[in-house]
């Protein structure tokens, strides 16, 4: 039996899965970032698809040669010049059989969307907006997204407390959570840390970490924070709605699928601001949360390259075998 071989290429971390051709994974791997723009050499990212790569396959029995086809969903597939460059990068790295590259965007659709087609916003770190029309036409947004994720939210959470600190803005409970979450007594003390000039400042992952921060006051009721929250969702709505409009599904009926760590957080009013935005001009949007994993939308990419349909019965051969939540733990 022949293998297909599905990657899921982030910032945070690469996931690599071989599967059946009747839809049974058999290997997993995971490594680094494989991001060619935030890795700290292109050649250092494929390094990590290739250990991911790897790890799959040795978990899986199986050689480089027995696959018949590889999809690479990756961050960092932006623009034309980044599809050749990874494409002829990893076709001379010996991925057997056809070779696909798909902005991670477009994998994530895959691993949300039924069909394929629609619309997906990924909100988790950061962020990814992208689009597939039934004729063929897609669409991502890459650098023209100026509205990211838990990293975005956790900035905002910061300005609005020293706002109020100011006394620029009304009191907010942002305050008290923020003080708590970084063990501090006062809100100069934790301007301080990140803006000192010697030292350690804290890291990128501590911002992102506020996003839950700001989330739950935001269930709690906290207007400020609720603000925030409501116009991040519909800024992402904006984004989801220009997504359709560049692939011609504005104002139809298609799939908006919601993946990412932030959206999937119990307070409902960035989703359902989100939601709201869409449908002010595409009112019969079905909005889901994503089945899969993205890497998942990446074995699917591959196994339909070679004519294998994803339908139930494949579906109920694969969801036995998926491996442990904490593969794709970040």
């Amino acid at each position: 039996m022949g293998y297909v071989l599905g990657v899921d290429g982030g910032n945070t971390k690469t996931v690599a899965m071989v599967g059946r051709l009747n839809g049974a994974i058999v290997g997993v791997g995971r490594s680094g970032c494989s991001d060619i723009y935030e890795a700290s050499s292109p050649e250092a990212a494929l390094a990590e698809v290739e250990n991911a790569v790897a790890a799959a396959l040795r978990m899986a029995g199986v050689g480089i040669s027995a696959l018949a086809a590889s999809a690479f969903s990756m961050a960092g597939a932006d623009w034309p010049d980044d599809f050749e460059f990874l494409g002829s990068s990893l076709a001379q790295r010996g991925f057997g059989g056809r070779v696909i590259v798909v902005n991670d965007g477009l994998g994530a659709l895959r691993a949300g969307s039924p069909d394929g087609t629609g619309v997906v916003v990924v909100c988790g770190t950061g962020t990814a907006t992208a689009a597939r029309s039934a004729d063929g036409r897609s669409w991502h947004s890459s650098w023209w997204q100026d509205v990211q994720g838990a990293h975005h939210l956790g900035l905002k959470a910061l300005s609005a407390v020293y706002r109020a600190e100011l006394g620029m803005d009304l009191p907010t409970s942002l305050t008290g959570a923020l003080l708590e979450y970084f063990k501090r007594a006062e809100v100069k003390e934790v301007l301080f840390e990140f803006t000192k000039r010697t030292g350690t400042r804290p890291p990128f992952s501590k911002v992102s970490g506020l996003a839950r921060v700001i989330l739950d006051e935001a269930q709690d009721g906290d207007h400020t924070a609720q603000h925030i929250v409501q116009d991040h969702g519909a800024a992402l709505g904006d984004f989801a709605l220009a997504a359709a409009r560049q692939v011609g599904i504005e104002g139809t009926t298609f799939t908006l699928a919601l993946a990412g760590g932030v959206l999937r957080h119990p307070c409902p009013i960035l989703p359902d601001a989100l939601i709201a935005r869409v449908h002010t001009t595409s009112p019969q949007a079905r909005p889901v949360y994503t089945r899969f994993e993205p890497a998942i939308g990446a074995l699917f990419l591959a196994l339909e390259a070679i004519g294998v349909s994803v339908d139930e019965d494949l579906l109920k051969r694969l969801i036995p075998t998926l491996p442990e939540a904490s593969l794709f733990a970040t």
